[in-house]
């Protein structure tokens, strides 16, 4: 497939699974967003990790807070990433509770600078990844700008995606700077490297 038909077809992709998830019924993501907690918080990895780097989620994505609030009550370093847009980079800082967070670029929830301290170090943890949805060799479909890709090309630890089984396709278009995650989680199943 060449880049601009990859390209094309991501667009397509995007659309389609933006206007899944938003038609998504409001019990229905509750208890889909539940069962992905319940088996996120249930791996070895997540229980092995001293920090969590995390994500913010926004009203489409796969609700992040329960795994946050659990990190944080387990004694875990918890990280949430701030955007530096005019580079397309992100930069983690580590949380203690939601107060340490204020609206950030594109509406995000976004760590202050002023009362957190920056994670520097990206040579271990876990790092939950976002993506409107993904295929079964893990890689992933974000939201275009590859903050995630760049990120998981330099990280050192294990990564993890989190989506749901109905937003998971047989194969994606994969550019050359598309990163697989370590480990799938789905509402109904996990599927690793």
């Amino acid at each position: 497939m060449s880049l601009i038909n990859v390209r094309q077809r991501k667009r397509e992709l995007r659309a389609h699974y933006k206007k899944l998830r938003a038609e998504c019924e409001p019990a229905l993501k509750k208890k889909l967003d539940e069962q992905l907690c319940e088996r996120f918080c249930a791996l070895e990895e997540f229980a092995a990790c001293d920090t969590l780097f995390a994500f913010i989620s926004t009203g489409i994505e796969c609700d992040t807070e329960p795994i946050i609030r659990e990190a944080l009550a387990r004694g875990k370093r918890v990280a949430v990433p701030k955007c530096r847009a005019d580079e397309n980079e992100m930069d983690f800082y580590f949380i203690h509770s939601y107060g340490d967070l204020a609206p950030g670029k594109y509406g995000i929830m976004e760590p202050d600078p002023a009362k957190c301290e920056t994670a520097a170090d990206r040579t271990a943890g876990l790092c939950l990844v976002p993506g409107l949805c993904f295929d079964y060799d893990r890689y992933r479909l974000g939201f275009g700008k590859g903050y995630y890709d760049r990120f998981i090309s330099s990280f050192g630890g294990v990564t993890a995606g989190i989506c749901y089984s109905r937003c998971i396709i047989s194969e994606l278009p994969r550019g050359n700077y598309d990163r697989a995650v370590d480990i799938l989680v789905t509402e109904r199943f996990i599927n690793r490297a």
